[in-house]
């Protein structure tokens, strides 16, 4: 089983380092990046070429989250805002921010519900949102205040919400049952990844090290190591269906893909070579299974596509 490495197509047109690469749900036909420049651009995922910008935002774009329907998409960042937009008209549907907002930079973002019926928000204020994605009200219907400091990562899956701090925890909230446990990873967490069969969780650090966790029992399956992540938010993921790989930029130009099993690094992709910021922050793989494809956004303000020869 080959990895994929052969350069598919750039994404071109930010004019900052990309901070959030997100493929649409289902077979994954387009791409949303979420820069520095303030802008969300939707690409199409095979051709490489812009269908849409996306405008609202005052500062950086952090992060991105698609409803299972494509027709919806919500985007955080440094303005301290969450919009929801409508990804045909490129217009804002909603903006849950002000007197009930985050008081801080936003940094996380994920739908949940029936129907995507709500949307989870975590922030530099160390707390984390929950709003209604159907009533009017701009008050969030829940506010989840444990975290130490930063939420930096959220997965939100049936009746869990699982989050990420650099308090060096990851906390799983069971809604249904009313309890709360948390992991002490020791590092400061940068990003968290479900596996597919939601048991493990793919833990990323600011200690060079991402870590494959038992989300029941909160033990160590597998460690990842070699790449350079000790300053900056690097969002990792897993290759989708089979998570055979494990996938993390760096921030010295690189993306590193590691065997899931055996904790091996398979390869080593050299994405940017020039210019001051050369962190990889983002990696997101293709949610179909028809084909094995995957992307990343580098620091020069472009995203690559890779797919097999």
């Amino acid at each position: 089983m080959s990895f994929p490495t052969r350069p598919v197509t750039k994404l071109v047109g930010h004019n900052g380092p990309i901070h959030n690469v997100t493929y649409s749900a289902g077979l994954g036909q387009y791409i949303l990046t979420g820069s520095s420049d303030r802008r969300i651009h939707l690409y199409n995922a095979s051709s490489g070429s812009l269908v849409q910008k996306y405008e609202a935002h005052g500062y950086a774009v952090l992060e991105v989250a698609v409803t299972e329907d494509n027709a919806r998409f919500a985007s955080v960042g440094g303005d301290r805002t969450v919009f929801l937009w409508d990804v045909a008209t490129a217009r804002t549907l909603r903006r849950f921010g002000g007197n009930h907002g985050h008081t801080m930079r936003v940094n996380a973002c994920a739908f949940g519900g029936e129907g995507d019926n709500v949307l989870v928000t975590g922030s530099v204020d160390s707390t984390v949102r929950i709003w209604d994605m159907k009533s009017q009200s701009i008050k969030p219907i829940q506010i989840l205040s444990e975290a130490r400091d930063s939420v930096t990562s959220i997965v939100v899956s049936d009746y869990e919400i699982i989050t990420g701090s650099v308090d060096g925890r990851v906390r799983v909230y069971d809604l249904r049952m009313g309890t709360l446990n948390a992991d002490v990873i020791g590092a400061p967490v940068t990003s968290i990844t479900p596996t597919t069969d939601g048991s493990g969780l793919l833990v990323s650090t600011l200690d060079n090290t991402m870590r494959l966790m038992d989300k029941g029992s909160g033990n160590l399956l597998q460690s990842y190591t070699g790449h350079i992540n000790t300053e900056f938010r690097i969002r990792s993921c897993l290759s989708q269906i089979d998570n055979a790989w494990a996938l993390s930029g760096t921030e010295d130009g690189w993306v590193y893909a590691w065997d899931v099993l055996e904790g091996k690094i398979v390869e080593k992709i050299q994405v940017q070579t020039e210019g001051k910021v050369k962190v990889v922050g983002a990696t997101a793989w293709c949610p179909s299974g028809r084909r094995k494809e995957w992307v990343c956004g580098g620091g020069d303000g472009t995203a690559t596509v890779y797919g097999l020869p």
